[in-house]
């Protein structure tokens, strides 16, 4: 880390300790570059600064620093002007707080840094800086004044070094006001449970495995020209219709993920997704129509059987009935019948009592 220019060498205040460090940049670009050319000759355009007053080229060493006023005055600013600053930041890293690590916005987050010991007598209160943070698994709040400004930054422990990420000004963060969809939309809970199983599908990933696969394909192109060969050719991208349905393109995505992975859909998943049946040709539909009428006809036949039998049945309980009827209506007139002689009978005999009295 030592063999890396620092950009700003200064110290960490922590109460009445300071730590003499050396900032240094905790990322790089990696991106290619491009220079600004003349298309017909291949020759470099190059921008020149120029004093507008004299009309000429002017070197770094004649440039300063300078404040347009509102009325478009310039005020020179030299850098003992900015030395002199009434900051207790100008060269020191201020620590004011520790505060966890989930009260920081990533929204505030910018550029990172190393902070390395400035020499040995700083090897023990950085270490003790270092151990302090990690035992209290909080991280610190500082302040610190870089490129002419004063700055808001943020310690934490990667590995066994303390980085500083500079952080945004509360106020330099824009609230999301009109990101938003306007309409209403509600969401059910089957969406959501699609949604749970494609993250779940896609589950976690190893950083190292990701890179610039633009970068890649740049660098190619760059290597094909400077060997006088034809660039390669950009593969057609996959097209995708519209999402007419969210039910079925999280489905889909669901599927995907999983073929991707080498794993097979499950059942329910399976039977989610709409196929289209293939259209039958004519020829073979015919015979289906025919056997389709010798079934209906068949069907017909067994139901007017089956009408018949129930007709024939309610005839034979018809007569049933009506010989039963008939049955109770004889014994009713022979009750009524035996009935009638036996009162006459009783008759006949007390007429004949009262006679012979």
């Amino acid at each position: 880390m030592l063999h890396v220019r620092s950009i700003w060498n200064g110290a960490i205040s922590f109460g009445l300790v300071s730590i003499p460090i050396k900032l240094v940049n905790a990322t790089e670009n990696r991106s290619i570059a491009f220079r600004q050319i003349h298309t017909e000759d291949g020759g470099r355009i190059r921008y020149r600064k120029v004093c507008e007053l004299e009309d000429r080229e002017v070197s770094q060493a004649e440039i300063g620093k300078g404040y347009e006023d509102a009325d478009g005055t310039i005020i020179p600013i030299t850098d003992e002007d900015l030395s002199h600053l009434p900051l207790p930041t100008a060269k020191t890293i201020e620590i004011v707080a520790f505060v966890p690590a989930d009260r920081i916005d990533p929204l505030q987050m910018d550029s990172a840094y190393y902070l390395a010991a400035g020499g040995a007598p700083a090897a023990k209160p950085y270490t003790l800086l270092r151990e302090a943070l990690k035992r209290s698994q909080k991280v610190a709040i500082a302040k610190y004044a870089l490129r002419g400004r004063e700055r808001l930054g943020m310690l934490r422990v990667v590995e066994d070094a303390i980085a500083m990420h500079g952080l945004l000004w509360p106020d330099e963060v824009r609230a999301p006001e009109g990101v938003a969809p306007d309409a209403h939309v509600t969401v059910n809970d089957k969406e959501l449970d699609l949604a749970d199983a494609l993250m779940d599908t896609l589950g976690e990933i190893e950083f190292d495995e990701l890179h610039d696969e633009y970068r890649e394909a740049l660098e190619e192109v760059v290597a094909a020209k400077a060997a006088g060969e034809a660039p390669p050719q950009t593969p057609e991208p996959a097209k995708s219709g519209k999402v007419l349905d969210l039910m079925a393109a999280l489905e889909k995505s669901v599927r995907a993920a999983k073929e991707s992975r080498g794993e097979e859909p499950g059942e329910a998943e399976a039977e989610a997704e709409v196929r289209s049946l293939p259209q039958r040709k004519t020829a073979r539909a015919a015979p289906k129509q025919a056997a389709g009428k010798k079934s209906t006809a068949a069907a017909k036949k067994a139901a007017a059987k089956k009408t018949a039998s129930s007709a024939s049945a309610k005839k034979s309980t018809a007569k049933t009935a009506q010989g039963a009827k008939k049955t109770a209506a004889k014994s009713t007139t022979a009750k009524s019948t035996a009935k009638s002689t036996a009162k006459k009978t009783a008759a006949k005999k007390t007429a004949s009592r009262k006679r012979t009295a």
